[in-house]
């Protein structure tokens, strides 16, 4: 086994730092959602007060996924 250890090391090695890039880029992607998400609201919120000051209907908000 002493030939396929450093192939086997290498690899590992090239795992944990794909794995490492994938949480970081998950991490972001998160904080993005919440930061859209805080964007929508305000939106969201600024539609109603301007419906509400022409008389309009309001309409009802679109449902986010929760997952």
């Amino acid at each position: 086994m002493s030939e396929l250890e450093p192939r086997l090391r290498q690899r590992l090695e090239a795992l944990r730092a794909e794995y490492a890039k994938g949480q970081q880029t998950l991490q972001e992607l998160e904080s993005q959602i919440t930061s859209v998400r805080a964007t929508l609201l305000r939106i969201s919120g600024a539609v109603q007060v301007l419906q509400e000051a022409l008389g309009d209907e309001p309409e009802q908000p679109p449902q986010w996924p929760t997952s």
